[in-house]
């Protein structure tokens, strides 16, 4: 009589490939991710910094803008440096905990991001179609709340996925054909059935996010509505500069987010590595783009990256007394 054994065996190792089929340009591929990482890490830890620094920043919109910076930099940092890693060292091999771990937090911050951007949604709401009650509408206890809310959320929707991924046995190939882990690509390694993980994985969080997409489009509709009935021009141009900039930040990360899906879903003709480059570049593009958007778009930000640079020029360039 034969008996299944279902001990769980995770292995010790897992090995990234990096971008099967392109390995002979894996050096010149990492050259310009490694620039666009920097550039991502440099240009939100700065918008961090002055909306820390200056007070005239410390507003609930600007609260939301620093919660989406820290969500890029984790989002890029928890995946380039391996990419790199591979590409310069041919260090392929990722412990299964860390795997796990890279897993969780690359969808965490995706399901993370959307939430933020919905919360940014609903500020540029309240301040453009009830002006006059948004200081009593948004506290600080408030928006404390809100931002506990997506965290929670966030953490909520993911944890279950490190759950079905840890109950699998794995006694196939240890190798993945990717950069970074990913969930169902660590899933299909299993020699068990990963109906589960496919339904929950991609069924859950993708609803969250259309339904964030849903209240977003909704919000902005009613901004819209509301900004074509001002009376005045000048008002109507403030009012669409006022959330023009975070427009353009919705459009960089759902766009591409949705196409990477839909192609990885649909795009069964399209080449293994053509995925794994939009993947790679998902990661890196809207958090390098964000803080230049917010930059150029927004005054007070601008007003205050120059503040900061030229009193830090001053210090440095000051000559020594005495």
């Amino acid at each position: 009589m034969t008996h299944t054994n279902f001990t769980i065996f995770h292995p010790a190792v897992f090995v990234l490939l990096g971008i099967p089929g392109l390995e002979a340009y894996h050096i010149w591929l990492s050259l310009p991710l490694c620039l666009m990482y920097i550039t991502a890490v440099l240009g939100n830890s700065i918008l961090i910094v002055v909306i820390i620094m200056e007070r005239n920043l410390h507003e609930p919109m600007y609260v939301f803008l620093s919660m989406l910076a820290i969500t890029d930099i984790l989002l890029s940092t928890t995946t380039v440096p391996k990419a790199l890693a591979i590409f310069w060292l041919h260090a392929h091999d990722i412990a299964f905990d860390t795997c796990v771990t890279q897993v969780f937090f690359v969808h965490m911050m995706f399901v993370g991001e959307s939430a933020i951007l919905l919360a940014m949604a609903f500020d540029c709401f309240v301040a453009i179609c009830t002006p006059l009650h948004y200081a009593t509408m948004l506290t600080w206890p408030v928006v404390g709340r809100i931002a506990l809310a997506i965290v929670t959320r966030s953490f909520c929707i993911i944890f279950p996925v490190i759950f079905l991924l840890t109950r699998l046995p794995f006694c196939r190939t240890n190798i993945i054909p990717h950069s970074y882990c990913e969930h169902i690509g660590v899933a299909r390694l299993a020699c068990a059935d990963i109906t589960i993980n496919i339904w929950y994985g991609f069924s859950v969080p993708i609803v969250m996010v259309i339904l964030d997409v849903i209240l977003i489009a909704v919000s902005y509709s009613l901004i819209l509505r509301a900004v074509f009935h001002l009376p005045s021009q000048d008002a109507r141009h403030k009012a669409l500069s006022t959330c023009g900039s975070h427009l353009c930040v919705i459009l960089m990360f759902y766009v591409p987010s949705f196409f990477t899906l839909l192609t990885h879903r649909f795009g069964r003709n399209i080449p293994q590595h053509v995925h794994i480059v939009l993947a790679n570049l998902y990661v890196v593009v809207p958090p390098m783009l964000n803080p230049i958007v917010y930059g150029v778009k927004t005054k007070q930000i601008r007003e205050g990256v120059a503040h900061r640079f030229f009193n830090i020029k001053a210090w440095c360039c000051a000559p020594a007394l005495g």
